[in-house]
């Protein structure tokens, strides 16, 4: 697995680097052809909690987990373990979604991209910008509905913008109050 290990606001020692390594390691077992994984991970420190957020792009599916911790190397190790729940919870349906699908490739980017918030000169503020804190870039794969909700899963989010096999238009996954699905897809 390739590692891309960032700290914002402490520094990332190599003894941090050596111990990210080999609990990430653990998580190669899961994955045909380690190397083709990419894992980005960036610590964080918010007065006396140490935070790690882990994304781990892999074979068209994004695994994601934001752990708060007061040790950060406790943080580590229940991300990991986090992580590799979430991989064996879902190992089967990604399997069996993936399969057979004429489209699938083993793409290591994709799906939902981070861009980091930009800065903008005061005169350049408008209200509506100010109400904007995060935006993200979608490449948006052709998959069904079933695919869509695991990849939704995965990430943790209540919705998840896709392009409909079936239909061939972009549609909108979303997680109802009542725990059912509803697709938003336009005319």
């Amino acid at each position: 697995m390739k590692l891309n290990i960032r700290g914002q606001n402490v520094e990332v020692t190599p003894a941090i680097q050596d111990y990210v390594t080999e609990k990430f390691s653990r998580l190669d077992r899961f994955f045909e052809v380690p190397e083709e994984v990419e894992a980005k991970v960036l610590f964080k420190i918010y007065n006396h909690m140490q935070r790690i957020e882990a994304t781990i792009f892999a074979n068209r599916f994004i695994l994601r987990i934001d752990e708060k911790q007061d040790d950060l190397y406790a943080a580590i190790d229940v991300a990991v373990d986090k992580l590799e729940r979430q991989i064996r919870k879902h190992r089967g349906r990604m399997v069996r979604t993936m399969k057979h699908k004429p489209y699938n490739h083993h793409g290591v980017n994709s799906g939902f991209v981070e861009v980091e918030d930009a800065d903008y000169p005061d005169d350049v503020y408008t209200e509506a910008a100010e109400a904007i804190v995060k935006t993200k870039h979608v490449e948006l794969r052709p998959m069904d509905v079933e695919e869509a909700i695991l990849q939704m899963e995965l990430l943790g989010h209540d919705f998840f913008v896709y392009r409909d096999l079936d239909v061939s238009k972009v549609c909108v996954l979303y997680r109802r109050k009542d725990g059912k699905f509803g697709v938003i897809e336009p005319e």
